[in-house]
């Protein structure tokens, strides 16, 4: 069943992933409908109808549906029972069922064991006997993390020693975890790839990721990995869509480790901040792509049109008051994207600058150049000079 532009695209949660899928719907001819709390969050400031209600809220979901041809997400952690009862009326994709494999750590563990996907040593933790037991499973240093809600940090403490085992689950308000051996990698990509209902799937180039105290800081694409191990990370990540019948963009985030291995570190079904980059440096954006699959469009050209380094915005950038943004805006080669939020906070994803330019070493350096400038209050961003030589 193919959805027409005209059609209303319902989208459960309205943060910024919401508002640039909504950017894109829109300039295709669709309506958007957003279920958010917020009627000023990003997601709502482009919508043609806000549904006030949170992601639980089932009542409010229904009434987001009931205008919807196909309703889909911006966060995976929408509850899937909601999805569930959303889907004996609309479409909904992702769908409930991939949802629920996946927003549980342990079970989206389990499924990658289940269908032999390479991946850390990992042990449930529900009380202090299974705590103890999983660290002698995985050893040290580990990583606990909180089975559900998780996110950018949030949710899971490092371990480096039995000593600090019971602190940590304490840290975590001892909520049912997972217990992860630390993997030491030589770096982190992600795959991005699109499903569509026929099967088909389209890859966006492979992103690099740095990450800043969980956060993720830059994205650089193409990754500077060797044709052979994207290949093999493709596969991983087509194996996995595959498997779980999802429709829409996914991102896999592996980790590289140091004898050149590949371990999948999450899952995440929907687009993601690491794909960013793909919103003027491809021929298909990931928001596009994504609602080309959820519609039954034919999928995208994912071609990547110049090298692209994807700088976040974090709050912390506004702790002087907002930056000012003339010299960034001032460079050719860069592209701000800001996503309506009126708080910042700080850690809080705020926007993005978008940096590109035929040579990747140039646009990692311009990036690094805006990055260090905004982190001085009152600096607009680096001038051209400031990087000559």
């Amino acid at each position: 069943m193919r959805i027409e532009p005209g059609c209303m695209i319902g989208f459960m949660g309205g943060g910024q992933l919401a508002r640039m899928m909504a950017l894109e719907a829109r300039r295709m001819g669709y309506r958007i409908a957003v279920l958010d709390p917020d009627a000023d969050g990003p997601g709502a400031q482009v919508a043609d109808c806000h549904v006030e209600g949170r992601l639980d809220d089932a009542a409010a979901a229904a009434r987001l549906a009931r205008q919807c041809a196909v309703v889909t997400v911006d966060t995976e952690h929408v509850p899937a029972d909601v999805l569930e009862h959303l889907e004996t009326f609309t479409l909904v994709r992702p769908s409930s069922r991939v949802l629920r494999r996946i927003q549980d750590r342990l079970s989206q563990r389990h499924f990658l064991k289940e269908h032999d996907l390479p991946q850390t040593a990992f042990a449930p933790v529900q009380d202090a006997g299974s705590l103890r037991a999983g660290s002698r499973r995985v050893g040290f240093p580990a990583v606990l993390k909180t089975r559900r809600s998780g996110y950018d940090g949030k949710g899971q403490v490092s371990v480096s020693g039995p000593r600090e085992l019971t602190h940590g689950w304490e840290a975590l308000a001892k909520a049912p975890a997972v217990i992860e051996a630390r993997v030491d990698f030589a770096m982190e990509i992600s795959v991005l790839l699109a499903r569509g209902t026929d099967g088909r799937i389209e890859f966006h180039p492979t992103a690099e990721n740095e990450h800043h105290r969980h956060v993720l800081h830059t994205s650089r694409v193409p990754a500077g990995i060797p044709a052979e191990l994207d290949v093999r990370a493709r596969e991983l990540g087509a194996r996995i869509a595959a498997a779980l019948g999802h429709v829409g963009m996914m991102a896999v985030e592996l980790f590289v480790t140091r004898d050149g291995g590949l371990l999948v570190n999450e899952i995440a079904p929907r687009t993601h901040n690491s794909g960013h980059y793909s919103f003027g440096a491809c021929a298909t954006s990931q928001f596009e792509q994504h609602i080309r699959a959820i519609c039954g469009l034919p999928l995208g050209n994912p071609a990547l049109l110049r090298p692209a380094v994807m700088l976040n915005l974090l709050g912390d950038f506004w702790r002087g008051g907002a930056p000012d943004f003339g010299g960034v805006m001032a460079l050719p080669e860069a592209r701000l994207h800001l996503y309506g939020k009126s708080r910042a906070e700080p850690g809080r994803k705020m926007g993005h600058v978008l940096v590109m330019d035929n040579d990747i070493h140039r646009a990692a350096a311009l990036a690094a150049g805006i990055d260090s400038a905004l982190a001085r209050p009152g600096a607009g961003g680096p001038r051209r000079e400031s990087l000559a030589g």
